[in-house]
């Protein structure tokens, strides 16, 4: 299985952006996702995650009220729609699936720039 994640771009503070996520290969498997994010010359940090069946989410305190993540698993898919973009939300951001009680499986990451 491999995650591909798109969306990232540059907006202005204030802005939106929604980040896709989808994955390919065997996919009969339906996993806890979840969406990260890593700002130059900080260590990666937990955005938000989502259950299989998309009924229970977890959001960073940093992001609560202003990102929302959903899943179509029909699609094999998961989205992070970022609103109300705050200049320290700039970061690659990367989704990841836990597999067998961790996250070790990872997309390329996406880079999100917000502008002041």
């Amino acid at each position: 299985v491999q995650l591909q994640a798109s969306g990232g771009g540059l907006v202005q503070a204030g802005g939106s952006l929604r980040l896709s996520c989808t994955a390919s290969g065997r996919t009969d498997s339906t996993y806890p996702l979840a969406w990260f994010r890593q700002a130059p010359g900080k260590e990666r940090e937990f955005v938000a995650s989502i259950s299989r069946s998309g009924s229970i989410t977890n959001y960073a305190d940093s992001v609560k009220g202003r990102f929302t993540i959903s899943r179509d698993n029909a699609k094999n898919a998961v989205y992070l729609q970022m609103n109300s973009l705050k200049p320290e939300d700039t970061a690659v951001y990367y989704c990841a699936a836990n597999r067998f009680g961790s996250y070790n499986l990872w997309g390329q990451g996406t880079l999100v720039t917000v502008s002041s």
